[in-house]
């Protein structure tokens, strides 16, 4: 097992990495204290895994609440019947939620964690491959709402986080390639030896070597536990983690609204195809070195879906990183070199989506 901490003084966490770790009742239980653990998980999850936490709750389990699968279920109806369940239980401030599932649980429990009661303890077991690189990390939490993605939540950060590589073998092999866009996202923005590494042992990834995953598992929350530690609430540099996301948020979105839901991992899979084609023509140079992971992105994902600009435009606008409707994000100058907070051109947006350049 490996240990990363996210250095925030008194809210200081530690994540844990390793395999079969959910057979460790010595991670948990000591940041629940004596109060009741309630588990929030999925209809897919919970199934396979939440027999498991239970067991290592021990009496600390009181309760679990399983939420249908996908996007579509992060909005404020689920929070309500979450907000529910524990009123009608009578859960008082010494609970702790423990999120056992992707990106959507995690987001989910933590906004409920840091709003029932102004904030109760919450604990993150990522069940995903991008989940365990990305989301569980940082203390980024929230719901959807029809106007757009993550518009209603709160940064709160969890007690701990237990990443057991040995769920990711139950996964599907589109959700490995979803969390290996994120992999490849922290190559990009901050590790030109990682992302050489990343050529080599691509294939390992997918093909869930145990060791090798958990090397990209500890890289990734290194990368983030270092900039959450300096930016946590996104002020400056974590703004670099938005890669992929300034276009891929819109996809998400646009899909989203029209009540057709993509996954996480795909939308920014493509974000990152178009926006290092962005950052190709902003500096008019192409990205040397990008290659061979473009070529990954382009065959483990279907083309990236094209409809009229305006709908693009119009949720790239409403994105919440913009200040005064002008559209922030990131961009490349090389691997490794990233800027954030830079101002997109309308008339680039237009000639990458309209000029099928990413393609």
């Amino acid at each position: 097992m490996q240990t990363v901490k996210v250095d925030l003084g008194d809210r200081s966490y530690p994540v844990y990495i390793g395999s079969n770790l959910l057979d460790n009742s010595s991670l948990l239980l000591p940041f629940i204290g004596n109060g009741r653990a309630v588990v929030v998980s999925n209809e897919i999850v919970a199934p396979l895994y939440l027999e498991q936490l239970k067991a290592q709750l021990g009496a600390q389990f009181s309760s679990a609440i399983i939420l249908p699968d996908g996007e579509e279920t992060k909005n404020l109806d689920t929070m309500a019947s979450i907000y529910d369940h524990l009123l009608q239980g009578k859960y008082d401030r010494k609970t702790t939620l423990v999120a056992l599932g992707g990106g959507v649980v995690g987001d989910i429990t933590g906004f409920a964690a840091a709003t029932y009661q102004r904030g109760v303890n919450f604990l993150q077991v990522p069940t995903t491959l991008l989940a365990q690189v990305d989301s569980s990390v940082g203390g980024k939490t929230g719901v959807n709402h029809s106007q757009g993605k993550n518009m209603i939540g709160a940064f709160y950060q969890p007690r701990c986080v237990v990443a057991d590589t040995e769920v990711l073998q139950s996964l599907p092999e589109r959700e490995i390639k979803a969390g290996l866009a994120e992999v490849i996202k922290y190559g990009l923005i901050n590790d030109a030896d990682f992302f050489a590494w990343l050529e080599n042992n691509s294939d390992a990834i997918l093909g869930l070597q145990s060791e090798v995953i958990a090397e990209a598992v500890q890289v990734c929350c290194e990368a983030k536990a270092d900039i959450v530690t300096k930016d946590e609430k996104e002020a400056g540099m974590r703004a670099l983690l938005n890669l992929g996301h300034t276009f891929g948020h819109a996809i998400e979105s646009f899909f989203l609204a029209e009540s057709n839901p993509i996954s996480h991992g795909c939308a920014i899979a493509w974000g990152i195809q178009l926006e290092l084609a962005y950052s190709a023509l902003h500096f008019n140079q192409s990205i040397e070195g990008t290659e061979h992971a473009l070529d990954f992105l382009r065959s483990a994902f279907p083309p990236i879906p094209h409809f009229a600009f305006e709908e693009l435009m119009h949720h790239m606008r409403d994105d919440k990183k913009n200040r005064a409707q002008i559209i922030l994000g990131v961009v490349l100058s090389e691997v490794a070199e990233a800027h954030f907070d830079i101002e997109y051109e309308v008339g680039q947006i237009k000639k990458i989506w309209e000029d099928g350049q990413h393609r």
